[in-house]
């Protein structure tokens, strides 16, 4: 009786090895969406950049395709992490991969396949001690689980920045005013501001905070020349600049730091010192919130909540590779949000610098980006991308409520983007 069904057994054995093979021979792509139907676009770059540090393995940004989509070798436990972190995908064939790829090059096709090689690692410039406001770097690094060392003013002074890859510049007053909020002096976050700036002043031998700021922003500047990826916002985008042409003029009046501002500041603003903006002024009022003339401020605008909307460039994939990388979204209208910077004036932004995304009807550019020496930054303005005006003091925003925001997907772009492979670039 079992001599009869041998050959049957012999011939059933290998036809399963034969389909468990070909299951992994038809299926051998992961393909991560990134258009409208992914579920969570956030965690989508989470997983992109988990992809690249844990197992470092190459994947495809495909760049313009379906909303700048990922293409990664199929891996079970990819799939396995997508499906934990709520991450669409689908598994696609080998054929299929390359007829995408194929769509992608093809010369009329404004697409391109960038190859992600290797996770940047990345640093935050932040204050060690609590502030009473979040910030949407951080928060969204935090949600989309890509990891980051917190850096301060004390590690720069000390040489660190050499060990990052990209380095993200929180909402600082690099000209030493703390953030103009003298209103505030008698609250204990200010007080606990002012105490450990002037701690660090005096550690490394400045006799003024604004002097010691000035020494990190030429660190900062060293490291983004020197190579480094550098992205910044809301006032840590204007006041780097400030304090870059002030480069040593007192532009800080004496309820900041003791003694006047000189009244001729603004006649020596050196502009060639800065990265994007020239031919601003300084705003010598102590009182007011405003650091410049660079920053369109709410009562210029003439925008509000409803109708505040900014528009995304469409770039050449093909020839400017990097600004396409930069404005990767399944939507080219974003919802507008304030900051104390919001958005920049055109007439102050250097002729090198790429405007990335303009609120038209009000003239301003609200998302930059150029090269600087070897490396590169880019500007952001606005506080944070879901919460159009938020105060001093509220609750940080959920991102869990927001798994596919159109705002804070520009931040998560400029992270994977230095894991781009190197080519000749036109920008």
């Amino acid at each position: 009786m079992g001599e009869r069904f041998k050959p049957v057994i012999r011939f059933f054995v290998p036809f399963i090895i034969f389909i468990a093979l070909s299951g992994q021979t038809w299926a051998n792509r992961l393909f991560i969406p990134m258009d409208e139907s992914q579920k969570n676009h956030l965690k989508a770059y989470g997983i992109a950049y988990w992809i690249l540090k844990v197992y470092e393995t190459e994947m495809d940004w495909l760049l313009n395709y379906r909303g700048g989509s990922f293409m990664v070798p199929f891996n079970q436990k990819f799939a396995t992490e997508m499906t934990v972190r709520g991450v669409s995908y689908e598994v696609i064939s080998e054929a299929q991969a390359s007829q995408i790829l194929s769509e992608v090059a093809a010369p009329d096709a404004n697409m391109d396949a960038v190859k992600l090689q290797k996770a940047p690692k990345v640093a935050v410039y932040s204050p060690k001690s609590k502030q009473p406001w979040d910030d949407a770097v951080t928060l969204v690094m935090t949600y989309a689980e890509i990891p980051y060392d917190v850096i301060f003013d004390e590690d720069v002074l000390k040489g660190k920045l050499p060990e990052y890859d990209w380095l993200h510049l929180h909402h600082e007053d690099f000209t030493g005013q703390y953030g103009k909020f003298y209103q505030f002096k008698d609250y204990p976050w200010y007080r606990d501001q002012k105490r450990e700036a002037e701690s660090i002043s005096e550690k490394f031998g400045f006799s003024k905070v604004s002097q010691m700021k000035l020494a990190v922003v030429r660190k900062v500047a060293e490291f983004v020349s020197g190579g480094g990826y550098m992205f910044a916002m809301c006032n840590a985008t204007d006041t780097f600049d400030i304090a870059m042409a002030a480069n040593g003029t007192d532009i800080v009046e004496s309820m900041y730091d003791g003694d006047p501002a000189d009244p001729n500041a603004n006649k020596k603003l050196d502009y060639s010192k800065t990265m994007a903006f020239q031919n601003f002024k300084t705003i010598t009022n102590p009182y007011e919130i405003e650091f410049s003339d660079i920053d369109n401020q709410p009562e210029q605008r003439g925008l509000n909540e409803s109708n505040d909307f900014f528009t995304l460039f469409q770039f050449s994939a093909k020839w400017d590779p990097i600004p396409t990388m930069l404005t990767q979204n399944h939507m080219t209208l974003i919802k507008g949000f304030l900051g104390q910077t919001t958005a920049y004036k055109k007439q102050y932004i250097k002729p090198e610098v790429v405007v990335l995304a303009e609120t038209k009807s009000a003239g301003e550019a609200r998302y930059l980006h150029s090269t600087y020496g070897k490396g590169f930054f880019t500007f952001y303005g606005g506080h944070d991308p879901e919460d159009y005006q938020h105060r001093i003091g509220e609750e940080p925003t959920d991102l869990n409520l927001h798994p596919n925001s159109a705002g804070y997907r520009l931040i998560l772009n400029n992270i994977l983007f230095p894991a781009a492979k190197k080519k000749k670039l036109k920008t």
